[in-house]
């Protein structure tokens, strides 16, 4: 349970850190838009990354089963199930 509660705290620290330089990278600053639609981006562009990182430290920490059978389901309420072979 442990290893669980650290990849939940990594990944979340890791997702923003990634997901700030990201942003820099595209053009996008608080400057040149508007400030509400730079935190959609900036929360949005974050998520995106948690999932990815989410199975990865999962794999890391040896609980790649449990976090992959968190992220289909969480694939599957974002709509996004189609992309997953069904048992």
């Amino acid at each position: 349970m442990i290893r669980v509660f650290l990849v939940f705290a990594i990944t979340g620290s890791s997702s923003l850190y990634i997901g700030g330089p990201i942003i820099k990278l595209l053009g996008i600053t608080k400057d040149n838009l508007d400030p509400i639609l730079y935190w959609v981006l900036f929360i949005f562009i974050g998520l995106m990354f948690y999932q990815i990182l989410l199975v990865l430290f999962g794999w890391l920490f040896g609980q790649f089963t449990f976090f992959w059978e968190m992220e289909k389901k969480i694939l599957r309420k974002l709509g996004l199930g189609l992309f997953l072979k069904e048992k």
